[in-house]
This record gives C-alpha cells, sequence and structure tokens, in this order.
C-alpha cells in the first residue's frame, strides 16, 4: 500500500522520501501482464512472410544439385520492416508509428541530451557498465528471461556488451543519427522487434514446457515492466545514481536532456515514457524500481559473475576480476554487490576506483566550465 505521509526510507544504500506518488509492487503488478503489441504483431507478419520466402526459394532450387546443408540466411528486421510496410497492415502499422514523431519532441534539447553522454563519457561508461547492467542483475524477475535467452553467459557476454555499447553510442553520436532513417534509430527499431521475437519465442516454448517460464510469476516475458527497467538503466539511473557516486553531479538542465534523449528513444523502442517527462517522475520511477524490483536470485549472482569474468582481462583496459569487482561495489553499494555475490576486493582496488574517480571529476569539471574545452572534448569523444 502506499504510504499516507512522506517518510524517509533506505533500500539498497540509497536514502530517498517515499511519498504518495512513488509506485508500489503492487502498482507494478498489471505492466508485467502487458507489452508492446504493435511490434508484436508485425513481427508475426514478417515471420510469416519470411518462412513463405524461404519455402519458395527452396522449391526453385536445382533438385538435381547434390544435396547440401542449406543454412537459413540471417534476417535484418529493419530491413524486412521497410520493405513490406507499404503492403501488410499489421506492418505499416508499426512503421508509421515509429516514423511519427511525437510532438514533445524538441530536436535542439534531444542534441544537447546526447551531448550530455559525451560530456561524461568515462563516468557514463563505467556507471552503465557497473551500475545498470551489473547492478541491474539484481532484479531477479527480469534476470529469469535473460537467463533463458543465454544472452548472459559467460562465453557471449563480452558481444553482447559490444552490442549494447555500439546501439548506445549510435544513439548518442549526432542527431541526424537518432532521427528517423539514422543509425541509432535503426538499431532502435531492430532492438524492438527482436524483443517481439525473443518474446514470442519464450512464450510459445512456455506453452509447451510451463517449467521452462513461469508466466504466472514472471509475468510475460519482456513486459513493460522490463522494458521500463531498461531505459530506466540507461537514462534515469546514470545522472541520479551512476555520476553522482563517482562524483560527478550534472546540472538540472542537463539531466532535463538527457532524460528527453532517452524519452525518445523510449517511444521508438514501444516502452511506456511519460514518466520521463520530468526529472522529478524520471527519479521517482528509479526509487520505486529500487524498492519493488530489485530482489536478487541465485540466477542474479551468476549472470553478475558472468559479467565480470567475460570482461575480466579483455582490451582496452586488461582489468583484473579484483578492480572490476571493486568498481560494482563502489557503483552499487555494499549491500547490494554482496547480495549478488561479487567478491570483495582489498583496499588497494578500492583506491584505484577513488582515483579514477577523481581523474574523471576533474576532467569533466573543468571542460563543463570552459566552453571551447566543453566542446572539444565532445568532438573527440563522438570521433574515438
Amino acid at each position: 500500500m502506499r504510504s499516507s505521509h512522506d517518510e524517509w526510507v533506505r533500500h539498497w544504500g540509497v536514502k530517498f522520501k517515499w511519498t504518495s506518488e512513488h509506485h508500489t509492487s503492487q502498482d507494478f503488478k498489471p505492466l508485467i501482464r502487458t507489452y508492446d503489441t504493435v511490434a508484436t504483431e508485425a513481427v508475426k507478419r514478417l515471420d510469416e512472410i519470411s518462412n513463405s520466402t524461404y519455402t519458395n526459394e527452396l522449391s526453385r532450387a536445382d533438385t538435381n544439385a547434390p544435396p547440401t546443408e542449406k543454412k537459413r540466411p540471417r534476417r535484418d528486421l529493419y530491413e524486412l520492416l521497410e520493405k513490406h510496410a507499404t503492403t501488410d497492415e499489421k506492418i505499416k502499422r508499426l512503421w508509421d508509428e515509429v516514423n511519427a514523431v511525437p510532438d514533445w519532441v524538441d530536436w535542439k534539447q534531444i542534441e544537447r541530451g546526447q551531448k550530455v553522454f559525451y560530456r561524461y563519457g568515462g563516468p557514463a561508461f563505467t556507471a552503465l557498465s557497473f551500475l545498470s547492467l551489473l547492478g541491474g542483475m539484481g532484479s531477479g524477475r527480469t534476470v529469469e528471461t535473460l537467463d533463458r535467452t543465454g544472452g548472459f553467459g559467460v562465453d557471449v557476454v563480452r558481444r553482447r556488451l559490444l552490442e549494447t555499447t555500439q546501439h548506445t553510442l549510435n544513439i548518442t553520436r549526432d542527431l541526424d543519427s537518432i532521427k528517423p532513417g539514422g543509425n541509432g534509430f535503426k538499431d532502435s527499431i531492430r532492438v524492438r522487434v527482436l524483443h517481439a521475437s525473443v518474446r514470442a519465442r519464450i512464450m510459445q516454448m512456455a506453452s509447451q514446457d510451463r517449467s521452462y517460464y513461469d508466466m504466472a510469476t514472471f509475468g510475460i516475458p519482456i513486459n513493460d515492466l522490463d522494458c521500463i527497467g531498461t531505459i530506466n538503466a540507461f537514462s534515469a539511473t546514470v545522472v541520479f545514481l551512476g555520476l553522482p557516486r563517482q562524483g560527478i553531479f550534472p546540472r538540472e538542465q542537463e539531466i532535463a536532456d538527457y532524460l528527453a534523449l532517452w524519452r525518445y528513444v523510449a517511444y521508438l523502442m514501444g516502452t511506456p515514457h511519460a514518466w520521463l517527462a520530468t526529472p522529478v517522475s524520471a527519479r521517482r520511477m528509479t526509487e520505486s524500481l529500487l524498492a519493488a524490483e530489485i530482489r536478487p536470485t541465485a540466477a542474479s549472482a551468476r549472470l553478475a559473475g558472468n559479467i565480470i569474468a567475460g570482461l575480466q582481462g579483455q582490451p582496452p583496459t586488461y582489468a583484473s576480476s579484483e578492480y572490476l569487482a571493486a568498481q560494482a561495489y563502489w557503483l552499487n553499494g555494499r549491500e547490494l554487490a554482496e547480495a549478488l555475490a561479487v567478491p570483495r576486493p582489498g583496499l588497494y582496488y578500492f583506491a584505484l576506483v577513488a582515483g579514477q574517480c577523481l581523474v574523471f571529476m576533474f576532467f569533466s569539471y573543468v571542460n563543463r566550465s570552459v566552453a571551447y574545452l566543453d566542446e572539444r572534448n565532445i568532438k573527440v569523444s563522438c570521433v574515438s
């Protein structure tokens, strides 16, 4: 139940004032039963079209040729969507939706939001890796879906991180990249239809074997609440928790601009996004998710361990597992890091992380205080 009055609460090391405007686990329950039906219907039609095309190609093949194993070509879901947008009503509905720019979109603000990311590039990436991603494994319910996709197995975690990084870079690269037709725009639509495809596959397997995935307990896979949590991890969590925990406090306008960017990304990806309209409502969502959704399980700990194992000794930093663990503790706090079974490193590694934060603070505050340095830093970061 909602509290009838404001009171200070603490969840996972974060202290905040709980109000009647915050969301409880009961408030969130309906969202685990709803999902992106527009993309789901479009993907179903794309599957039917692809299957029909593939069958026709096989039937036209030379039957006198020696038998060989014919692999099905990998589909580019965005290209398929664009190709059939004018020939099928359900595909057209998705295509028209993503290409229609909402009235609340201010392209100048979106561009400023992109610059915020590069202004704080180093600490932002650190927050995304160790707070948003690794710490996000604390949502035991969401992890049930991730665990079944195999996307965070120790052997593939680095590739998954690189794909996520590339998507983020394309979203923030420049204004043309996030506008309809740009690389960031296309990537976001690809992720949206991929989610719809994975959701359908898990639901099909669960219908055949209820022990595979318990929809009664965990909700529809990749549901609206899952998607809100993902967008929150890339947006509000970064500016309200990730950067401050590294000693960097964005200005109020920077926060509003960065949230506006990710509100548009949420719109493109079929995710409920009204909560990103203001910094106040976005902060409330972050705090509410901390209170209601972060409940680590054994699977959470296993996937968090996979992330550290997948990053250990890898270029460009070749960081040790102890240093990666220290960053996990620094960004998530001791309580959550221990709940995720992250081994506690020695003081030496915490000192290294503290030094990194001091470097981030120095360059972030100096660069943003001098317009010339700020623009140069942003341009260099975008190019690199």
